[in-house]
């Protein structure tokens, strides 16, 4: 596991750089910001490919900017799968929003191994390990006690686009009004971990893709939290949605609200 992990690490740190010196050529004309984003994600998971089958080179590797990601996904659930979003928070990144990060997690046949996710701009990596915990820079760390709504901070991560009459927008504001506090930040990764770090008590997702939570879930559960669907079901690597909550009586409270108003 310890190979594992220090080679997940060293790819994300890898992945992270090349995010850094491209940003500053999003500010560059020449081509419209989607593409050098696109160049970006491509750069970003190229190098995290390389160094992670560089040393493992009888692994998988599926990525967001695969051509055919979702295939993918259904075709290599047997055996060792390294499974990375080379940019998550892609808005933010594209607007200089200090928010984004690389993303990756080793799932061997449908176990979640490890997950790493790098900030590079604020130089945290997250860490976990199946049965070993979860970790900032190394040291231990842990979800909230929080149990009750009204104390929670919950972070939701929404469609990019989103209609006025759409049941997210309702069970957005039947959250708003009964949390401490709502945000949306734009990256379900370094949401996840936040919650593992105890910076969040809740989080739920209505639309995400495997490599956006396959490390951050881990993290969850290694730092102490559930993780389950976005209805409150069992959660399921690959399936749209998620819910998670630093403890067990404000899972049950949020997935009250969050499933109130129909199925997402």
């Amino acid at each position: 596991m310890r190979q594992y992990l220090e080679t997940c690490e060293n790819a994300a740190r890898a992945g992270g750089q090349v995010l850094l010196d491209w940003q500053g050529k999003i500010k560059a004309r020449e081509k419209g910001p989607k593409d050098l984003v696109t160049e970006a994600d491509l750069a970003s998971q190229e190098v995290i490919q390389k160094t992670l089958l560089s040393v493992f080179p009888d692994h998988r590797f599926v990525g967001e900017e695969d051509e055919h990601g979702e295939e993918d996904h259904e075709s290599l659930q047997n055996g060792f799968c390294w499974i990375c979003d080379p940019l998550d928070g892609t808005t933010n990144y594209v607007h200089q929003l200090p928010n984004f990060c690389v993303s990756i997690a080793l799932r061997h046949d449908d176990q979640l191994l490890v997950g790493v996710v790098f900030d590079p701009v604020s130089n945290e990596c997250f860490s976990a390990v199946s049965g070993e915990g979860a970790f900032l820079n190394g040291q231990s760390i842990r979800v909230s006690d929080c149990t009750e709504m009204p104390k929670a901070l919950v972070a939701v991560s929404l469609p990019p686009q989103v209609k006025r009459d759409a049941p997210e927008v309702q069970k957005f504001l039947d959250v708003l009004i009964s949390s401490q506090a709502l945000r949306r930040l734009g990256s379900a990764a370094l949401n996840l971990s936040y919650l593992a770090a105890g910076r969040l008590d809740g989080y739920w997702a209505t639309d995400t893709k495997i490599w956006d939570v396959a490390a951050g879930v881990l993290l969850v559960r290694e730092a102490g939290g559930e993780v389950s669907s976005s209805r409150g079901g069992p959660f399921r690597l690959g399936a749209p949605g998620l819910l998670a909550a630093s403890t067990g009586e404000l899972h049950q409270a949020l997935t009250a609200l969050v499933t109130s108003n129909g199925d997402d």
